[in-house]
């Protein structure tokens, strides 16, 4: 069955764990046609094998396609603790949509769903996961687990994020992830999902906060959601409209074409910042695009995990 098939059967995300797990099955079927990326079947990690080493654990069907040797690491010697943040801010529900599915998300219902297949990950290698959403106030925060009563708790507080009403909701993410960063009670790999619109003035305690997370020697990976085409591109057809804040209501009323050129050159130059920052702060920097598959994200993940120590 499709992927898009499976949206349509279990009517956008009223079954978020298995429309994930139909992605993550279609993108792990995808890479195994490359077997460098080092993942087996059963998702244990390969290294390269090392002269002196036990051959007890080489791969010799990896061998037999590669003409390298790889040991595995099988799931019970590389349990890690995930925590997924989640930026449930007003901005995060731009583009308004009515009914979310694989092929209409705005960034929260990106960011639920992509959250979903990591899950789909780190359960398959009996990994913890732990889950905070923040907007204007901290909203929820589950400890790092990994039993199954607890992974079922994390899907349907995701789910909630697509069916609670959303009210404006102005956030300072930095607040909330110097928060985190003192909850988070062992080292774990750090997932941000949020679209990293906040005033200048609030940029620097952002990377802070960042660093702080890094400083308590978190694996961080941000991964900055956007619609391109409307946030980045600016594309919008050459008629008059009211462009609105939806967090802060604030409003102005002009053509597209009008600033279209400068409004690039300044959000492009805003975004080199975000990278720079993030590269000084040893964090880990996924640009998404809410119209793309979920594959930069998957293998941010993937390769993350296998630096992970």
């Amino acid at each position: 069955m499709s992927i898009e098939k499976v949206a349509q059967s279990v009517q956008g995300f009223s079954n978020l764990e298995l429309l994930a797990r139909k992605i993550v099955e279609g993108y792990i079927s995808g890479i195994h046609k490359s077997p460098f990326l080092g993942f087996s079947a059963e998702f244990a990690e390969h290294s390269r094998y090392n002269p002196g080493e036990s051959t007890r654990h080489i791969d010799w069907r990896l061998y037999a396609k590669t003409d390298k040797l790889y040991t595995k690491r099988f799931e019970e010697e590389t349990n890690l603790r995930c925590h997924l943040i989640i930026d449930n801010s007003s901005s995060m529900h731009y583009p308004q949509i009515k009914q979310p599915n694989i092929n209409s998300l705005n960034k929260i219902g990106f960011s639920v769903l992509a959250a979903a297949c990591i899950m789909q990950l780190l359960h398959k290698q009996r990994d913890a996961v732990g889950l905070s959403v923040y907007s204007d106030t901290y909203e929820y925060y589950a400890q790092e687990k990994g039993s199954e009563r607890h992974y079922k708790q994390i899907y349907a507080q995701l789910n909630n994020l697509l069916t609670s009403a959303r009210s404006s909701a102005q956030t300072k993410t930095y607040t909330y992830l110097h928060q985190i960063a003192e909850k988070l009670p062992r080292r774990s790999m750090v997932l941000l999902f949020t679209d990293m619109l906040q005033t200048e003035k609030e940029e620097e305690e952002l990377y802070k906060a960042l660093q702080h997370l890094t400083y308590k020697k978190h694996e961080v990976v941000l991964f900055h959601v956007l619609d391109k085409e409307l946030e980045s591109d600016f594309n919008f057809d050459n008629t008059p409209k009211r462009f609105t804040d939806v967090e802060t209501g604030e409003h102005i009323d002009l053509y597209a074409d009008q600033v279209k050129a400068l409004y690039k050159k300044e959000i492009k130059k805003y975004f080199e910042k975000i990278k720079i920052q993030c590269q000084r702060y040893r964090i880990h920097y996924v640009a998404v695009n809410v119209r793309d598959r979920f594959d930069a994200v998957l293998q941010a993940y993937l390769l993350e995990r296998r630096k992970f120590k």
